[in-house]
């Protein structure tokens, strides 16, 4: 009834215009067509484009259209609203109650005379003017009739179609220069019915004349050609075209299509789905039937008809079916068969020395002395020496499944070919040491007389000059130091490097420098002759800043003594020593790493000249004090402390230079005489007893070999 109501009114608005614009007399209340309630609001274009005169003939078009209906808040409410660059609403749908304020309401309006902004006025008409709070009333038709001489200077599809799908019923008209396409754009459809053209704002009324037979209750399916395919439905004033279920109205408004619901993915179906209109039903594709659900499909089972003749199993394939063996057995070529596989005999398997076949499958196993391991295919040897099942006293020689006995270096089997003696290696190789060879089971060491030092080929015996040192020199390169003074302390360091035995194995020098940081110029391992380090040192590059001594001695400690830099182990007992060289008061502390480097086993030398403090060098110095400390007040004479600093490295007693000759008849001569002749004796008694051995050892072969 809605639609129908809307309709009748739009076709008595077309049908007032065309009657009233032709100066006719004013209709009066008796002539008014009752269409039931509606909310109509107009949008008038107030644009520049629109002269003075203009705007007259629209407003009196208004007014004139007004005339013909039946205002009122229960039947037609009406809301004016005019636009241009901007949207005002002159008065809303609740504004007015009679028909005399109304007409005094649009006589009031003053055109704005700007731009053509009909987007936006659409917008404000479909959600400010045909709201609650302006007058519109639920369930009650909404229909806009839009005026307009010009092009939109804005977007108003978008904004036409939005209002459209809320229900709002638009018409559009067109005078002079307003574009077609913009019209067709806003109108709802058929755009026979909604958009209307003139020349001229004079001529505005001609847009009714056709409607003139569509008012009040006029049956337009009946007495009109409506063209409705399907089904014509009469509302006052308009009809609409409908479809038969299962079809859907076409965009012309009047044919039909069916609905498919297949093309639209509306059925479930799983594989076919068959159409009609408004409804489908489902199929299977070949080979499968449909469920009972009468949408999903299954396979058809042609195993279950029983007339496969497969020897084992058969499988439903799309369409047929095929025959399979239980594991174990192979289908012959006949395709329904089956014969059973022996997989060793075939050498399909992957056992390393045994294959115990059984029908479609086979085990591992190995042969004596080896036992399986837990893949079950490879073999391992039964190893009784590692599972402790043997009772050798030192070495078990395994073999697959038995083992043999063997001895240590420095021990010999026994004949029981089980337990074995210790052999005196001193007395039964060619040891080579310099002084003394010490036994000890199955190997041997040299020692040296007191006073001299094991040397790097572990036999031979030195003094100090000759003896091994780790020496890290720890040089100040701050600020005080200054360039020219930089090149006498690296001149200081070749004066140390001179006087020591510099090899690989012989001693081993490390240069760091520290200011404000510490920097490794090079490491104990990096260079292995004098004039390496020597060239190495003239290269430094001076450092400059602060004087951070107790960080420098962190560094030295952690890091420059470590085996990663080429300090030797203790174990060697290759003496380690740091010398630090300084012009200044440290600016950290140094009491904790100067202690923790001599608790070490570090002998620390604290060399210092012009400001150094002092007290912070003895501290840093090893005991005796006065023998590892060195001041001076001039770089200069930092060469006179190089010289003295190679009297402390080696004992005095080296720097003599003397042979003490003693008297061969003096008693001490006589004990010392006394002393090496029983050495000589024992040493003579420990060949003897090996010589011994020895002959029994190749007696016990000539025997083993009979």
């Amino acid at each position: 009834m809605k639609m129908r109501q809307l309709r009748a009114l739009c076709g008595f608005i077309l049908l007032s215009l065309a009657v009233l614009a032709n100066a006719m007399p004013t209709a009066g209340p008796d002539q008014k067509c009752k269409s039931g309630p509606v909310d109509l609001v107009f949008l008038i274009d107030s644009s520049r484009s629109v002269r003075p005169h203009e705007f007259e003939t629209m407003r009196k078009f208004m007014i004139d259209i007004l005339n013909t209906l039946d205002i009122g808040l229960e039947a037609t409410r009406v809301g004016v609203v005019q636009y241009s660059s901007q949207v005002r609403s002159e008065f809303s749908l609740k504004t007015h109650s009679n028909l005399d304020s109304m007409v005094k309401g649009i006589n009031q309006i003053i055109p704005l005379a700007q731009g053509t902004m009909t987007g936006l006025a659409i917008r404000f008409v479909m959600n400010v003017a045909f709201s609650k709070e302006e007058g519109d009333r639920p369930k009650v038709p909404n229909v806009a009739v839009i005026v307009t001489d010009g092009r939109p200077q804005d977007r108003v599809a978008e904004v036409a179609a939005e209002a459209r799908e809320k229900g709002i019923e638009i018409y559009a008209v067109g005078v002079a220069r307003a574009d077609m396409t913009s019209l067709r754009a806003m109108a709802s459809p058929p755009f026979e019915d909604h958009v209307f053209q003139v020349e001229s704002f004079e001529l505005i009324h001609q847009f009714g004349l056709q409607f003139q037979d569509k008012l009040c209750g006029v049956d337009l399916c009946l007495e009109s050609d409506h063209g409705c395919e399907q089904i014509c439905e009469s509302s006052p004033g308009s009809y609409s075209c409908q479809c038969l279920p299962g079809y859907t109205l076409n965009e012309d408004g009047k044919t039909c299509a069916a609905v498919n619901l297949c093309t639209e993915g509306k059925h479930g179906c799983e594989q076919i789905c068959v159409s009609s209109p408004g409804s489908f039903s489902c199929n299977c594709n070949k080979g499968y039937k449909l469920n009972d659900d009468k949408k999903t499909c299954s396979m058809i089972d042609y195993c279950s008809f029983g007339n496969h003749s497969c020897d084992h199993k058969c499988v439903s394939v799309l369409n047929g079916y095929h025959c399979i063996c239980n594991e174990g057995y192979r289908l012959l070529d006949d395709g329904r068969t089956c014969q059973a596989i022996d997989l060793c005999t075939e050498g399909k398997h992957d056992c390393e020395q045994i294959c115990v076949s059984t029908t479609g499958t086979f085990t591992c196993d190995c042969n004596e002395g080896y036992t399986l391991n837990e893949d079950e295919k490879t073999c391992a040897p039964i190893d009784l020496c590692a599972e402790g099942k043997h009772d050798c006293e030192q070495i078990c020689v395994s073999a697959p499944g038995v083992f043999s006995c063997d001895c240590n270096k420095g021990f010999k089997l026994n004949k029981d070919r089980k337990t074995c003696t210790n052999m005196d290696m001193c007395n039964t190789v060619e040891h080579g040491c310099d002084h003394q060879c010490v036994s000890t089971p199955g190997s041997y060491y040299c020692v040296c007389p007191e006073g001299q030092l094991l040397q790097e080929d572990g036999k031979s015996c030195g003094t100090c000059k000759s003896a091994n040192i780790d020496l890290v020199l720890l040089i100040d390169g701050s600020k005080s130091v200054r360039p020219q003074n930089f090149q006498l302390v690296k001149k200081f360091v070749n004066q140390v490097v001179d006087s020591l035995d510099v090899s690989a194995h012989g001693t081993r020098v490390g240069l760091v420098q520290y200011s404000s940081r510490v920097r490794t110029e090079f490491p104990l391992n990096m260079y292995h002759t004098a004039d390496e380090i020597k060239a190495a040192v003239m290269k430094v590059d001076y450092m400059e800043k602060g004087t951070m001594t107790g960080l420098a001695l962190k560094h030295m400690l952690e890091n420059s003594f470590s085996e990663a830099e080429g300090a030797r182990p203790f174990s060697r007992n290759i003496p380690r020593v740091g010398l630090v060289f300084t012009d200044g008061r440290s600016q950290d502390d140094i009491t904790e790493y100067a202690k923790k480097a001599k608790e070490a086993g570090i002998t620390m030398y604290a060399v210092g000249v012009g400001k150094a403090v002092e007290d912070e060098l003895r501290e840093i110095a090893s005991e005796p004090v006065e023998k590892h400390f060195y001041y001076t007040t001039d770089f200069t004479a930092i060469s006179t402390i190089a010289e003295n600093l190679k009297l402390n490295v080696c004992p005095a007693e080296e720097s003599q230079g003397e042979i003490e000759v003693k008297d061969p008849c003096a008693c001490e001569s006589l004990v010392e005489f006394q002393q090496a002749t029983m050495s000589s004796l024992e040493k003579f008694t420990q060949k003897l007893a090996a010589m011994t051995t020895r002959l029994e050892e190749l007696e016990n072969q000539l025997l083993s070999r009979k």
